[in-house]
C-alpha cells in the first residue's frame, strides 16, 4: 500500500471502511446517505466539514486521518467500532445527565457485579462486553447516585469511579486519548466526592498510563510518583489496599522512567514495588487492579527490555518458577509479558523462539495484537532475518505485521 498521505481521500475512506463494513453500513453508522459514501470513495465532489466529522466519528478516528494528515492505527473490526461508539455515548451522556427513561436502575449489588464483569472483560480483551457492562453501570449508576444518600451514595460513587476508569483504560488501549481523558475526568469527580484516597491513587495510575501511551514519559513518571507519595504506606503496618495502590504506582513510575532511559530511577521504583509486593505476600485485585509478587516480577522483565538490558531480562524470565507465571495472569497482562520476552529474544538472536511467541500471542488475542505497537516491532526485527517467516506468522494469526 502506498503511503497514507499519498492516497486520495476516497482511497483512505475505503481503506478505513475495510472489508467487514459495507458502504451502506458506513452510511448508517455515520448518518449520511449511501450516495454520499459512494461519491466520497470515488473522489467525486468535495466533502463538507460536517460530512467529514460524521465519517470520522463512524470510524472512531478524526478528520486529520481521513484527510491524510496522520496515518491511522491498524483498523478496528466492526464489532470493536460499534462497542467503542456505545462506550463513548455512555461516558459522555452519563456525565452530562442524559439518562432520561431509566426509571428502575439496578441495585448497588447489581451495579457492583456489572462493574466487576466490565473489568474482567477488559483483562480478557473483550471490547464488546466492556461496553455492555460499563454502559449499564454508567447510565443506571448515575440515576441511582443522584437519588442516593449516606453510605449508599458513597458505594455507588466508588462503583461509578471504577467503571469510568475501565472505560478510560479500554479507550486508551485503542489510542482514543480524548475519550480516555473524558472518562477519567468523570472518575476523578466521583472519587473526590466520596473522598477515597485509594481510588484517587488508582485513577492517577491510569492517568500515568494515558500519558505513557501518548509518549509523555516525563509527565507519566511525575504523576505516578506524586500519587505514590500521597498514599505511601508504613511497611510495618500497612493496609492491603494501600499496598496495592502504592505498588501499582511504583510500577507505573518505573515503566515511565525506563522509557526515558533513566535506569537508576527505574531501579529505585521497581525496588519499591518489590518491597510492597513482598509485604502484601500474595497476588490480589482491587477495583480491577492486580498487584503482588507476579506483577512485580513480570514488570521487572519489561522494564529491563525497555532499558535494552535484554540479557538481564531473559535471565529474569528464565529464573526458577517464572515459566509458570503466565498461567496466573490475565490474558492482556500475560500477552504483554510474552511480547517483552519475544523482543528480548530478538535482541539475543533467538528469532525462531521469538516467532513462536509471536504466534502464540497472536492466536491467543488477535484483536488485542492489532492495536499494539510491539508485535509490529518484533515482526520487523524478525523480517531482517526472514521476511517469509514474518509473512507466515501474519497468515497464521490473521494480523498484518509488515507492509
Amino acid at each position: 500500500m502506498s503511503s497514507w498521505a499519498n492516497m486520495t481521500t476516497g482511497a483512505r475512506i475505503k481503506h478505513l471502511r475495510g472489508s467487514d463494513l459495507t458502504q451502506q453500513g458506513l452510511a448508517e453508522a455515520a448518518g449520511v446517505s449511501l450516495a454520499l459514501v459512494q461519491k466520497a470513495e470515488q473522489d467525486r465532489g468535495e466533502l463538507s466539514v460536517g460530512s467529514l466529522l460524521k465519517l470520522a466519528n463512524a470510524f472512531n478516528t478524526d478528520v486529520g486521518t481521513i484527510l491524510g494528515q496522520q496515518a491511522p492505527r491498524r483498523g478496528m473490526t466492526r464489532t470493536d467500532r460499534a462497542a467503542l461508539r456505545r462506550l463513548s455515548d455512555a461516558v459522555h451522556e452519563s456525565a452530562l445527565g442524559a439518562w432520561e427513561g431509566i426509571d428502575d436502575p439496578s441495585s448497588v449489588a447489581e451495579l457492583a457485579r456489572a462493574r466487576d464483569l466490565a473489568w474482567s472483560a477488559f483483562w480478557s480483551s473483550n471490547t464488546a462486553d466492556i461496553s455492555t457492562y460499563a454502559s449499564k453501570v454508567l447510565m443506571e449508576g448515575q440515576v441511582r447516585y443522584e437519588s442516593a444518600t449516606g453510605s449508599e451514595r458513597e458505594q455507588v460513587g466508588l462503583i461509578l469511579a471504577s467503571t469510568y476508569r475501565v472505560a478510560a483504560s479500554c479507550s486508551n488501549g485503542f489510542g482514543l486519548r480524548d475519550l480516555a481523558l473524558s472518562a477519567l475526568t468523570s472518575a476523578k469527580h466521583h472519587a473526590k466526592e466520596v473522598d477515597d484516597p485509594i481510588m484517587t491513587a488508582l485513577l492517577e495510575s491510569t492517568l500515568s498510563w494515558i500519558y505513557l501511551r501518548g509518549a509523555k514519559t516525563a509527565r507519566s513518571q511525575a504523576v505516578a510518583e506524586r500519587a505514590a507519595l500521597a498514599v505511601e504506606p508504613s511497611f510495618r503496618k500497612a493496609d492491603r489496599p494501600r499496598l496495592i495502590a502504592y505498588g501499582r504506582l511504583m510500577i507505573s513510575a518505573a515503566v515511565a522512567a525506563s522509557r526515558r532511559e533513566d535506569e537508576t530511577g527505574a531501579a529505585d521504583y521497581i525496588s519499591q514495588a518489590h518491597a510492597a509486593a513482598a509485604r502484601l505476600g500474595s497476588d490480589e485485585k482491587l477495583w480491577g487492579t492486580a498487584f503482588g509478587p507476579t506483577a512485580a516480577k513480570t514488570e521487572a522483565v519489561g522494564i529491563h527490555v525497555a532499558l535494552k538490558n535484554y540479557g538481564k531480562a531473559l535471565k529474569l524470565a528464565n529464573q526458577k518458577g517464572m515459566s509458570d507465571i503466565p498461567a496466573q495472569m490475565s490474558k492482556v497482562a500475560r500477552n504483554r509479558y510474552k511480547l517483552d520476552i519475544a523482543l528480548a529474544q530478538c535482541a539475543a538472536g533467538l528469532y525462531d523462539q521469538a516467532a513462536d511467541v509471536l504466534i502464540e500471542v497472536g492466536l491467543d488475542a488477535p484483536e488485542w495484537v492489532r492495536h499494539q505497537a510491539l508485535p509490529g516491532v518484533i515482526g520487523q526485527r524478525i523480517a531482517k532475518v526472514s521476511t517469509a517467516k514474518v509473512r507466515h506468522i501474519s497468515n497464521v494469526i490473521g494480523v498484518p505485521l509488515i507492509a
